[in-house]
């Protein structure tokens, strides 16, 4: 046994000794974020232990290091470069335009062009409103339907996240029913239903409970963060439903999915019809950006040029880089690309998702490791099971399952193989990713499954 243990141990000191060998200019880097950033980072899931490398530049699908590592990129700037990193045709249309200016601070014909190509992927999209990040779209669509039903109580989803506006920061992470953190208040918590993914008998019956002060239901079609889960079967047109029959709002959050799983993204998938739903991510081409879309009606409460008085009126902004001519160039190339190469991209991309998904659950369960690969599409995530859980269909599945043994596996990843995937976050494939990238992370897993560090 003390020849196991020892065995063991070394082989995690030695993947963590490989990892700092090969990052020192990152970890002196970090050590100076760390006196200018709470943290050391600007946004909480950079971080992972001992700490972050630092990117110098990024290609294609390929991130480089301030070490000179050259890493294949399966995090894709949180999903959102389905193009990959820095695609010409991308470039190209920025290069053009920081001739022209980089912020106006008035209307541009550019935010026309972007709105115009949004309306005939998504025509459910009949006003919207741009903002600067995904957390300022879902703020503004919460508001937008207490404004709408004069009610007052939001409904989400259990592992739900929707950004870091306060509003919606409620039930995101284990254990579910405490604050996320200090500095919320407690009054804002009374008004937020927390329902359970994938179980549409115990949701409508909190709903229920609820329906007379019920605004809205806000949903991702998938599971984004919380695990890369898919809906079972009636649970989305369970709750639409719902909300349809007692004039509640209902929000999809297509801020991961959107031009993501289809160029008309999961509400075309699903045959859903929301009454707003939020974009971001891939609509901005790889710059900031955040969409409320939807119902015209809904979304004219927030003109503020029709009347004057407050009580007709939703105070909805989107802030000084909204519809930034920068971002509007970069969405617009980008969308515009997907569009005309639709029949080309997302057959690509997704057939190589099926593939990592069957493949990696192949090797795992050769080696007789209990795995669920979950997602859809060009996403997909892994999970280890454990006595706890057998299956993966909710938030609660994913917070019992072995996380130990996934951060061990992925640091393995990054540290003997060049592959990248952010700790514990779900994986997405771009364009520019081919099957040879698949076949290398297969090998890697095989790899690494033969060391014995996921014994």
């Amino acid at each position: 046994m003390y020849d196991f243990l020892a065995s063991f141990m070394y082989k995690l000191e030695k993947a963590d000794t490989i990892y700092q060998n090969k990052t020192k200019n990152s970890k002196k880097f970090y050590s100076k974020a760390f006196s200018i950033f709470p943290g050391g980072i600007s946004h909480n899931i950079r971080y992972f232990k001992p700490y972050p490398f630092f990117v110098s530049k990024s290609n294609g699908k390929y991130l480089y290091d301030v070490d000179n590592n050259k890493f294949t990129d399966y995090w894709m700037g949180h999903w959102a470069l389905i193009l990959g990193h820095s695609h010409p045709i991308v470039t190209q249309s920025l290069n053009k335009q920081i001739k022209q200016g980089t912020l106006f601070g008035t209307s541009n014909i550019q935010s026309i062009d972007l709105g115009e190509i949004i309306q005939k992927l998504m025509p459910k999209a009949e006003r919207m409103r741009f903002s600067s990040t995904g957390s300022e779209a879902t703020m503004y669509a919460v508001r937008l339907a207490r404004a709408k039903t004069k009610r007052r109580i939001i409904a989400k989803v259990i592992g739900g996240w929707h950004g870091f506006n306060t509003t919606l920061l409620h039930s995101v992470n284990y254990p579910f029913e405490l604050d996320e953190g200090i500095g919320l208040v407690d009054d804002e918590e009374q008004f937020i239903e927390s329902l359970p993914f994938n179980d549409l008998e115990k949701s409508v019956k909190i709903l229920e409970t609820v329906k007379e002060d019920l605004a809205c239901i806000i949903i991702e079609p998938i599971l984004g963060g919380a695990g890369c889960i898919t809906p079972e079967k009636d649970y989305l047109h369970g709750l639409q439903e719902f909300a349809k029959k007692n004039g509640i709002i209902f929000i999809l959050d297509e801020i991961v999915t959107g031009f993501r799983v289809s160029i008309n993204g999961a509400q075309k998938i699903y045959n859903l019809d929301p009454d707003l739903f939020t974009l971001g991510k891939i609509a901005g081409g790889g710059l900031p950006i955040g969409i409320v879309c939807g119902d015209k009606d809904i979304m004219n409460l927030s003109d503020n040029t029709q009347t004057k008085d407050k009580k007709d009126y939703c105070a909805i902004g989107g802030g000084t880089f909204s519809a930034n001519p920068l971002t509007m160039v970069a969405g617009f190339s980008t969308l515009d690309f997907l569009k005309k190469n639709q029949n080309i991209v997302y057959p690509k991309i997704n057939k190589l998702g099926n593939k990592v998904r069957m493949d990696l659950k192949k090797v795992f369960e050769e080696n007789k490791i209990s795995v669920k690969i979950t997602g859809l599409g060009s996403l997909f995530k892994i999970h280890f099971l454990n006595d706890k859980v057998n299956d993966i269909k909710n938030a609660l599945d994913v917070a019992f399952s072995n996380k130990t043994k996934l951060i061990k596996y992925e640091m393995s990843l990054m540290s003997n193989h060049n592959i990248f995937f952010l700790p514990t976050k779900l994986g997405a494939i771009s364009y520019v990713h081919d099957i040879k990238d698949i076949d290398n992370l297969i090998k890697s897993t095989e790899s690494i499954i033969e060391s014995g560090v996921l014994n």
